[in-house]
């Protein structure tokens, strides 16, 4: 399936910059991408290499100050530039057109309110409907997630929950007005493998039930291995290679996402030392010219240095930014040792 004909959300050039005592931190810097009409994205990439601040750019949500989306647009089907938009406008989009789930539940939910008043005072806000039907509504909503015995669970606090059952409340607030795009941002953080595996499935059965496009933002690709129909990897606020998941596994261009694939712990290969990127990921407010992945690559030549790569066409819905993958590429055999 090519998902690039028929786009929900197309980013162009998106810069997004965080002003403070210490610089201007380019937590975004010129990232483009797009999500189809039903699709699973997923963003990976280490810790602060900007990927939950694209999605916090999407949601207009970029906390300012010192927050600012200083260029770029963010165009949304049917609704134009959500960059030019007033709140009054976001408004009527945050919620109902777009949803987001956040990372961490219990920052996002309110301690002192049940989970259930939570959930109908999201539906309340963007449908004209009473409390008692709104409340019905967020019982149905709730079992949809997977809560067993909403109507009880639904008078419960948030402390009383467990981290998967806040995720999944989390989950029945973002899907309560049925939006078209869901962004879920670390959904399985700091949850036990088999808690990680279910709120996993949720999402693809949510997906399949109410045919709405997916944006997952993962540090982990093992998360984003089976979810994701492509991937995007981030790094230092750069989109590093985007494509579909099988080609970014099975024949990845860039060196970064090839060190990210060879340091994944796995079962199937014996007694084997991980690969370790040397280096740390650099400052954002003092990134090294040319290529921001240049210090810690093992294929860095000097024009590297001077040069900041473009997002490349490196096969068909595969692109790549990277100076060398051709002569990286015809050297070397592309397959990971899988």
């Amino acid at each position: 399936m090519n998902y690039l004909t028929d786009k929900l959300l197309s980013i162009q050039d998106l810069q997004t910059c965080f002003f403070t005592s210490s610089g201007v931190v380019k937590a975004v810097d010129h990232v483009s991408l797009d999500i189809a009409r039903g699709e699973t994205l997923g963003i990976v990439g280490e810790s602060g290499s900007g990927k939950t601040t694209v999605a916090l750019s999407i949601m207009r949500l970029v906390p300012s100050p010192p927050g600012k989306i200083v260029g770029g647009r963010i165009d949304l089907a049917g609704y134009g530039n959500l960059v030019e938009l007033d709140e009054t406008e976001l408004r009527k989009i945050r919620g109902s057109v777009i949803a987001m789930s956040f990372q961490d539940p219990m920052t996002y939910l309110n301690p002192v309110l049940t989970v259930g008043r939570q959930v109908v005072e999201a539906i309340l806000l963007h449908n004209d409907m009473t409390r008692s039907d709104a409340t019905a509504r967020a019982i149905q909503i709730m079992r949809r997630v997977g809560i067993g015995s909403p109507e009880i669970r639904a008078r419960e606090y948030p402390h009383q929950m467990s981290g998967g059952m806040r995720q999944r409340i989390l989950l029945a607030m973002a899907i309560s007005c049925q939006p078209r795009l869901l962004i879920a941002d670390e959904p399985t953080t700091a949850l036990d493998v088999i808690t990680q595996a279910g709120i996993l499935r949720l999402l693809k059965n949510l997906k399949e039930e109410l045919g709405i496009s997916l944006l997952i933002v993962s540090h982990d690709l093992g998360v984003v291995a089976n979810l994701c129909d492509r991937i995007g990897i981030m790094y230092a606020g750069r989109m590093m290679e985007i494509g579909n998941t099988a080609e970014i596994f099975e024949r990845s261009r860039h060196p970064y996402t090839r060190a990210l694939l060879e340091s994944i712990p796995r079962v199937d290969v014996g007694k084997k030392r991980l690969a370790v990127i040397d280096g740390a990921i650099p400052r954002l407010t003092d990134l090294p010219n040319g290529c921001v992945f240049n210090p810690r690559c093992t294929f860095a030549q000097p024009e590297c240095k001077v040069t900041n790569p473009p997002l490349e066409i490196a096969a068909e819905d595969h692109k790549t930014a990277c100076l060398l993958w051709k002569q990286i590429y015809s050297k070397e055999e592309i397959h990971l040792d899988r």
